[in-house]
C-alpha cells in the first residue's frame, strides 16, 4: 500500500461533507486538531503539565452543554 494519491483525499472529502454537511465539517476538523495537538505535547513529554491543559470534567461538560444549546437554537 502506498501513499494516499489526489484523487482518494478528494474522494474521502466529499464522502465525508455528504456524511456530515457542509456546517458540522469546520467543528470537526477543530476537534481532530485539537486532539492531533494534545496528542503531540503528550508525546514530546516537554508541555505543559496535563492539568493545565486538559479541562476538568465539570468544565468540559458545561461546555458541551452550552454548545448543543446555541446549536438547538439556531
Amino acid at each position: 500500500m502506498g501513499a494516499l494519491s489526489p484523487w482518494h483525499i478528494i474522494l474521502i472529502a466529499l464522502v465525508a461533507l455528504l456524511l456530515f454537511g457542509p456546517n458540522k465539517l469546520p467543528e470537526l476538523g477543530r476537534g481532530f486538531g485539537k486532539m492531533f495537538r494534545e496528542f503531540k505535547e503528550a508525546t514530546s513529554g516537554n508541555g505543559s503539565s496535563s492539568d493545565e491543559t486538559t479541562p476538568t470534567p465539570k468544565k468540559e461538560l458545561h461546555e458541551v452543554t452550552q454548545e448543543s444549546s446555541n446549536q438547538q437554537t439556531k
